[in-house]
């Protein structure tokens, strides 16, 4: 798990607790063999937060740009965003894209929430990816210190 996984999974877990909802949020333990479909799951009877969550980061010093076919995998099952998808409307969550954009020495991480259905969309109309500025038009995950809140990002799209 990376710590932006594990910090997204901690924020969560004390976003419910704060506000007393019956919800968890986890990573499926990964086996060397057996794939996972998405990188967080959040099970909730509260259905604003049955959720499946993909990570991405990014260095913005060598990339301007979060693309298909780079940072997602292609296996004899399809492409990544496909698989993702499947399991997402199967499974009956919500499904977002979580993407951290490291920024370099002295500069702090800073994350964004992508609704799945918006990247479903750019990767069916046939585009690369996600330009950096494209992404920061999306809902800001903030950060108190180096702790990831998402507090104010889950009531932004609820």
């Amino acid at each position: 798990m990376t710590n932006f996984e594990r910090s997204l999974v901690k924020s969560f877990n004390r976003y419910f607790e704060e506000k007393d909802i019956r919800g968890i949020a986890y990573r499926r333990k990964q086996h060397r063999f057996s794939s996972q479909f998405v990188d967080i799951l959040v099970d909730s009877f509260n259905p604003d937060f049955y959720l499946a969550i993909e990570n991405k980061s990014l260095k913005t010093s060598s990339s301007n740009k979060l693309y298909f076919s780079q940072h997602f995998s292609e296996s004899d099952d399809g492409h990544q965003i496909k698989r993702i998808d499947d399991f997402v409307h199967r499974s009956g969550r919500r499904g977002f894209l979580a993407v951290e954009l490291k920024r370099g020495t002295g500069r702090p991480r800073k994350a964004y929430m992508i609704p799945w259905e918006k990247v479903v969309d750019r990767y069916e109309e046939g585009e690369k990816g996600f330009s950096v500025e494209e992404i920061k038009e999306f809902p800001e995950i903030k950060r108190k210190s180096t702790r990831y809140r998402v507090k104010q990002t889950m009531e932004m799209v609820k």
